[in-house]
């Protein structure tokens, strides 16, 4: 340790039981002191810790479907701007990333996925993982199919692991681009999910008719989460030795 690092006390640090945003950030603030010994936090940090928490519990959409269906260019499209990452390849989006939406003046949360795929293994294999917790814990869920492709084995075993979820389900046929491929939804009647909603998730065709549905098949009471205003957070990370502490130093 340099002598421009201050000395860490032990007895500074503490345990926190972490139920929450506010508990979490009182954590992150103890945690910094301890680390530097001085107060190094912004009147936003201050202000996200005092925040406006409500306890209004807005009902969770969670956006399920196999690897490279366009998930998260359905998410952009709900969001009216590209928020979720997109890639024309499978695998980029990991973990469950939760957005804050509005439609028609009503609020809600949509939950992006990465792709389920019961076959897969290690990294694969955690994502469709992340996909299960995303569907038990959500108000609906909305399965998203490539239309183009048709039913696979993939969207069927999706489909019994969302049925094992007990949780209402609407059916995105996505990738209708224009009125000639509307037939290719019509095939995905049989996923026994009931109709299909064409959508063109790239171009917005058939989303703002879908979106409809979507608000009136939200429950009057969601089980949810609550709403947490305030900015937004962002970590450090990087291999031992590379600046981190500085560069928060700096900030």
């Amino acid at each position: 340790m340099s002598d421009l690092e201050p000395e860490v006390d032990d007895a500074q640090v503490e345990e926190f039981a972490v139920d929450d945003d506010v508990d979490e950030l009182s954590a992150a603030q103890a945690a910094a002191q301890a680390e530097f010994g001085v107060e190094v936090f912004s009147d936003d940090f201050e202000a996200r810790k005092a925040g406006d928490h409500t306890d209004e519990l807005l009902p969770v959409v969670a956006i399920v479907g196999r690897p490279n269906v366009g998930k998260s260019t359905f998410v952009n499209r709900v969001l009216g701007r590209r928020e979720a990452v997109v890639e024309d390849r499978p695998g980029v989006t990991r973990d469950r990333v939760r957005y804050l939406a509005e439609w028609n003046d009503t609020r809600f949360w949509i939950v992006d996925t990465g792709g389920w795929d019961l076959r897969g293994k290690g990294l694969a294999a955690d994502v469709a993982a992340q996909s299960v917790v995303a569907a038990e814990e959500a108000d609906l869920v909305v399965l998203v199919v490539d239309a183009t492709v048709g039913v696979t084995d993939a969207d069927e075993e999706t489909v019994t692991m969302l049925r094992k979820a007990n949780v209402p389900i609407l059916l995105v046929a996505n990738k209708v681009d224009s009125t000639a491929l509307e037939s290719d939804a019509a095939g995905l009647w049989s996923l026994g999910l009931g109709e299909p909603y064409p959508v063109s998730a790239l171009h917005g065709r058939g989303s703002g008719d879908f979106l409809d549905v979507l608000k009136e098949a939200l429950p009057k009471e969601p089980k949810g989460a609550p709403v947490i205003e305030g900015p937004g957070r962002i970590a450090l990370l990087g291999r031992p030795n590379v600046g981190k502490s500085s560069l928060l130093n700096q900030l």
